[in-house]
């Protein structure tokens, strides 16, 4: 059944709303994927940081065979749009104690981009 156009915007709106009303751009997030990529691979392979394959849905700090901050393996946190959104704005207040460098992304923009590019990654 084709979308009307007077249910298109309301559509178009929830979706925004569900991805911290941005629109999600997984080339960009690629693109600025790359100062991650110091750190994490976009595949299993684990470096300093967690290969990030298959990350959405997974429970934090229980990819298998890496060595994860005690912080992160009691963490609850499961990754989704809104966990990865809030972990990348500031990575110490979702999981407080966690060894990760990263210091947080406040372009809501950026990180709406890179949510995206990480949904990819399966």
């Amino acid at each position: 059944m084709p979308i009307r156009p007077s249910t298109a915007l309301p559509l178009l709106a929830l979706a925004f709303a569900a991805t911290g009303a941005h629109p999600q751009d997984a080339a960009a997030g690629g693109m600025a994927f790359q100062q991650c990529a110091e750190c994490h691979s976009p595949g299993s392979t684990d470096n300093a940081g967690p290969g990030l394959k298959g990350v959405f849905g997974r429970k934090a700090g229980a990819k298998d065979g890496f060595a994860y901050s005690p912080a992160m393996k009691k963490s609850t946190v499961v990754w989704d749009d809104k966990s990865l959104d809030a972990f990348l704005k500031d990575p110490r207040a979702v999981v407080p104690g966690t060894s990760m460098a990263y210091g947080g992304d406040d372009d809501a923009k950026e990180r709406a981009d890179l949510v995206a590019y990480l949904r990819t990654l399966k």
